[in-house]
Order: structure tokens, then C-alpha cells, then sequence
């Protein structure tokens, strides 16, 4: 457990409550202290892996593969602290929010891509990435992950919230997650696991390196 946080990512008092926070124009609501914004870990996976004391091995800088950006949310902290982030989207409504979130981000680009077809954006995003963070609610989270390793740095990392209920919504949780484990281990060495229900129930968060 680690509560090192990348530069960029600072816990400040905003609302009489000590939060998470990045530097940014607000996207979705959130409460705001000067140019400081909150960062609520309830409606970001990434978010709750902060706040769970996860090691990301984010220092802060990094080029990131983003994967189910939706309307942004999240893909638009990361981009307040990271580098180039590659904000991948297969809808198109959401994509439009992405695009204006991005607007005021010179760092974030958005891509109306699917996530599990990586050849159709590999033109686009440099290879070797510091890290993917995927928050993608399919079947096949596991086979998201490996397809996207391609784009990975040898020493990046893989940040990603499994949905038990994408997978299957009728399986125990604990199966579904040790079945995405199973698949991940070709391709990944799995560094720590945390279930994520204190913020997003029925979730998992993994931290992972290529292999």
C-alpha cells in the first residue's frame, strides 16, 4: 500500500473536506478551491485506486493510453497531471463531451476508437507508453488489456478496474475476477490487486507490468 501520490495529484482541503485534487477547468461539477478541482473518487476508478493507497508507479509526466475515456471524467484529471494522454472512446455522445473537455487541454486527445480493436488508433498513439489506464464496462476486460500491451513501455504500467457485471452478471464477482487474472498472466506480471466496492462496488483494480 502506497499514498505517494504523482506530482500534479495533491489532497487539499476543498469544502471543509480534504480531497483529492488537480489542477484544471472543472468538467463535471465538481467543487473547486482557486484553480485547484476536486477529484471525486465515486465517480472515477482511478480516482478510488488514489484514495485505496494503490502504487500506481504514476510520478506524474507520464504518456498515457487512456481506454473508456467516456465523457471524460477521469481522462481529463489524468490529463491535468500526466503528458500526452490518448483518450480512447467507441461512443459517439460521450465522445462529443470528451471533445469539449479536452478543448482547454492541450495534453489530452480524444480518439472515437474501439478499445478492442488497438490497430485502428495504432497510427496514432506512440509506442511506448508510460501507462494504460482501461475502464472499460465489455465482456472481455482481460482481452482489452493484452490487445493494448503492444503499446505498453517495458516498465509501464497497466491500471485497470475489472467490471464483474460486464463480465458476467450472473457469476460471483470473486470468479469473474480470478478468471480476468488467469487471462492477464500471458501477458502481464501482476504487481497488486484491490477490490474497489468502498467506491465502486463489484470492482477490481489491478496494477500490472508487461511481462
Amino acid at each position: 500500500m502506497s499514498d505517494s501520490l504523482p506530482a500534479g495529484v495533491e489532497r487539499r482541503e476543498i469544502d471543509g473536506e480534504t480531497r483529492l485534487a488537480t489542477r484544471g477547468p472543472p468538467v463535471y461539477g465538481e467543487p473547486t478551491d482557486g484553480e485547484w478541482r476536486a477529484w471525486d473518487p465515486e465517480r472515477s476508478k482511478l480516482g478510488g485506486m488514489f484514495e485505496l493507497g494503490f502504487d500506481t508507479g504514476l510520478s506524474g509526466g507520464e504518456t498515457v493510453l487512456y481506454l473508456g475515456a467516456a465523457s471524460g471524467t477521469t481522462a481529463s484529471h489524468v490529463a491535468d497531471f500526466a503528458g500526452p494522454t490518448y483518450a480512447v472512446e467507441f461512443a459517439p455522445r460521450p465522445t462529443r463531451d470528451l471533445l469539449e473537455v479536452a478543448e482547454p487541454r492541450d495534453r489530452l486527445f480524444p480518439l472515437l476508437k474501439d478499445a478492442r480493436k488497438p490497430e485502428t488508433y495504432a497510427h496514432v498513439v506512440e509506442s511506448g507508453v508510460d501507462a494504460v489506464v482501461q475502464d472499460v464496462a465489455t465482456r472481455g476486460q482481460a482481452a482489452v488489456a493484452t490487445r493494448n500491451a503492444r503499446f505498453l513501455a517495458d516498465d509501464g504500467r497497466l491500471l485497470l478496474a475489472v467490471k464483474a457485471r460486464s463480465e458476467d452478471v450472473t457469476a460471483e464477482p470473486d470468479d469473474v475476477f480470478a478468471e480476468v487474472l488467469a487471462e492477464l498472466e500471458g501477458t502481464y506480471e501482476v504487481l497488486e490487486t484491490r477490490r474497489l466496492d468502498r467506491f465502486h462496488e463489484d470492482h477490481l483494480g489491478v496494477v500490472a507490468t508487461p511481462r
